[in-house]
């Protein structure tokens, strides 16, 4: 058990600062202000559920789709954490605002020419859910992780049950989040998660550049 707990923690560790809760709120906030109070609910609890699949599927089937086109361990690792360097970079130094990015510009569009209220607008995969929460980064972090914990020091029952506990905790607290958008946005107000979102940013290039450092060490050992 100790060591199933172990390895949840890890992955909560690994996939947080990459799924950040706190910006998908803001960004919630901004996409269903014409919702009404069930209509919010509904859209979270499938942003929830999206999330969750989108992870499972990158962690079980990943590794196929490497093999399919040819892709090694060690590309994925460099490529991988460029792009979570990439996405750190871009929340430290934000150059546009979430509610500016064309994901949200989209949404919006929507939402303002729906013809009727009875026309529902759905925000749960695009963008809550991806690029949102579970985006290329996330993505790229879990078929790393996938090759790297299988040969791990984990026990074969925990690396069974450990990823989908892990993937299940971060959509629960993905939807508690949601659900509570309003007054997480009221209690840390939007300064608060700015700067929430520039220390995850901070983490991720770190992240990054591990990674990027254990793909080029992997490179140089098979060539040596």
């Amino acid at each position: 058990m100790q060591e199933l707990i172990k390895a949840i923690g890890l992955g909560l560790v690994v996939l947080l600062p990459l799924a950040n809760p706190l910006t998908s709120v803001a960004l919630f906030l901004g996409l269903s202000g014409e919702m009404n109070f069930a209509e919010r609910n509904r859209q979270a609890f499938q942003a929830s559920v999206y999330v969750f699949l989108i992870m499972a599927v990158a962690w079980y089937a990943g590794n196929a789709v490497l093999n399919t086109f040819g892709i090694s361990i060690p590309g994925l690792r460099i490529a991988g954490g460029l792009i979570v360097t990439f996405i750190g970079f871009s929340m430290l130094f934000p150059a546009q605002k979430m509610h500016n990015t064309p994901e949200v510009q989209h949404k919006k569009d929507e939402i303002d020419h729906a013809p009727s209220p009875e026309t529902k607008v759905n925000i749960a995969f695009v963008p809550l859910a991806m690029p949102g929460t579970a985006g290329p980064g996330t993505i790229a972090m879990i078929i790393s992780s996938a090759s790297t914990i299988k040969n791990g020091d984990f026990p074969a029952w925990v690396i069974h049950i450990a990823p989908v506990a892990t993937f299940i905790l971060v959509s629960l607290l993905l939807w508690i989040c949601l659900r509570s958008s309003g007054a997480i946005m009221r209690l840390v107000g939007k300064g608060g998660i700015e700067a929430i979102s520039r220390l995850m940013g901070f983490l991720l290039v770190c992240m990054g550049v591990q990674f990027v450092i254990n793909g080029v060490v992997d490179v140089v050992t098979h060539l040596k």
